[in-house]
């Protein structure tokens, strides 16, 4: 089995569930290297030393708190570990709720539970009292040196562990003020035809049927580089080029949402 990025257990009441936790995330981003204009060399970054200008050994390197200009308290790996045992080796169940009580702009970062050998039957009485009862336990935890909220939430027959912003790092509404003029006011007509536009184009969500296509694009363009050979530029299309759109102004709002509602009704009897 693939190796997780960390392991503990889960408390549900007296139940113990040693479990590991797995990426669910898959990483196809494009990696670029940083490169020397003059002779395209590559770019190395070191870890210098401050005093002596040299580069020094990643076994060399320490972690350090510094509580006073230049003053550093040194911490190993045992000292995160010890600051707080239970909550580095353990995902202690404090509350169930609902899951569509929970502001999804708490939402982080997704990893799959997987139970460790032995644990199975507990995992799974987990996941489907949950499933069951539409509900996700509510947790903390200390990975990467850092206590986070969790949520762990059924999906199909695992469980999902959705690692959570706490209350404090989301700025609300009265903190933002990025609107700064009062509310502009529209017709009932224009609500109305809004709204039907809305029902009009809403779908059953798939998400398989949104691509990330700038990737595609961006991985043609970049074998398309190398297939022409080194120093060859690509021409850009005329329908590749850069486009602005101005922003509709409230008198056209009525016109434009009329045109949209015509468009979408053309699309319908295309297909």
């Amino acid at each position: 089995m693939r190796t997780g990025i960390w392991s503990g257990s889960i408390s549900f009441g007296l139940i113990n569930i040693p479990i590991t936790v797995q990426s669910a995330e898959e990483n196809r981003d494009l990696h670029f290297r940083m490169l020397d204009k003059k002779d395209l060399s590559p770019i190395r970054y070191k870890r210098m030393n401050s005093k002596t200008g040299r580069e020094v050994p990643y076994r060399d390197i320490v972690k350090g708190y510094e509580y006073k200009k230049n003053r550093f308290v040194i911490m190993t790996a045992a000292d995160f570990k010890n600051a707080s045992p239970k909550l580095t080796r353990l995902i202690d169940i404090g509350d169930f709720v609902k899951l569509n009580e929970i502001d999804l702009m708490l939402f982080e970062r997704p990893y799959y539970l997987v139970p460790q050998s032995g644990a199975e039957k507990a995992y799974f009485l987990l996941q489907q009292a949950l499933a069951q009862s539409q509900k996700v336990a509510i947790a903390k935890v200390v990975m990467h040196t850092k206590e986070h909220l969790i949520a762990i939430v059924p999906r199909g027959k695992y469980l999902i562990l959705e690692e959570m912003r706490f209350a404090h790092q989301v700025k609300n509404e009265q903190e933002v003020h990025l609107i700064k003029s009062a509310l502009p006011k529209f017709k009932p007509q224009e609500l109305k035809m809004a709204t039907r536009l809305i029902d009009d184009m809403t779908s059953n969500w798939s998400p398989n049927q949104y691509q990330d296509t700038y990737y595609q694009d961006l991985k043609k363009h970049i074998d398309a580089r190398v297939k022409a050979g080194k120093g060859k530029k690509i021409e850009t299309t005329s329908h590749e080029k850069e486009t602005t759109v101005a922003p509709a102004r409230a008198g056209d709002l009525m016109n434009l949402l009329k045109a949209s509602l015509s468009k979408k009704l053309e699309h319908k009897h295309a297909h």
